[in-house]
C-alpha cells in the first residue's frame, strides 16, 4: 500500500469514528478528535467560529438527547467520500455526504438529517487529526427525539446550551 493509500485508509476511519463517537455518546472522545481542531457548521451563528476539544463534548452533551440506552438512539452515515491528499502528505482535504438515521419509542426508523462534510485533514506526530470539520445542514426532518434545540432555525451558539465553565 503506498503511503497516499494509507493516508486515504487512516482518513476514513477517523471519519467514521467520529460517527460512531456520536451515535454511542461518547462525548468525551468525540471532543478528543477535535483536541487539534475545529468542528464548525453552518447551522452557526458565525460558521467561521468554531469549538475544539472539550467544548466539542460540554456541547455535544448538552444538546444531543442520550435515551435509556445509553446512546443517541441514531446511525450517521457516511457515504461518496472523496479525500485529496497534498503532495508533502502532511495535509489532505475531504468531502462527503452524511445522513442520520433515528429511531426511538416515539419514533418511527428514519432519516431525520442530511446533508454534507467538507474536511481538513493534518498529520499530527504521525497521526491524521481533523484540523477543521464543517457541518453543512441540507434537509431536516423530525429532530424531537435527537436534539435539544431545533436545527431548522439555525444561528446556533454554544454559549446558548453550555453553562460557563
Amino acid at each position: 500500500m503506498t503511503p497516499n493509500e494509507q493516508a486515504v485508509r487512516s482518513i476514513k476511519a477517523l471519519m467514521y469514528v467520529y460517527a460512531e463517537c456520536v451515535d454511542l455518546a461518547r462525548f468525551d472522545e468525540l471532543g478528543e478528535l477535535f483536541s487539534h481542531g475545529v468542528l464548525t457548521s453552518t447551522s452557526a451563528a458565525d460558521p467561521d467560529d468554531g469549538m475544539s476539544g472539550d467544548d466539542v463534548a460540554a456541547f455535544y452533551r448538552a444538546t444531543n438527547k442520550v435515551h435509556a440506552d445509553g446512546t443517541l438512539r441514531t446511525r450517521h452515515v457516511a457515504s461518496n467520500v472523496i479525500v485529496e491528499v497534498a503532495d508533502d502528505g502532511q495535509t489532505a482535504i475531504a468531502r462527503s455526504y452524511f445522513a442520520v438515521h433515528q429511531a426511538t419509542e416515539a419514533l418511527a426508523l428514519q432519516p431525520i438529517v442530511a446533508g454534507r462534510y467538507h474536511d481538513d485533514f493534518a498529520l499530527v506526530d504521525g497521526q491524521w487529526r481533523f484540523a477543521c470539520r464543517l457541518v453543512i445542514v441540507e434537509q431536516i426532518g423530525d429532530m424531537r427525539e435527537h436534539l435539544t434545540f431545533d436545527l431548522s432555525l439555525g444561528d446556533v451558539r454554544y454559549a446558548d446550551h453550555v453553562e460557563p465553565g
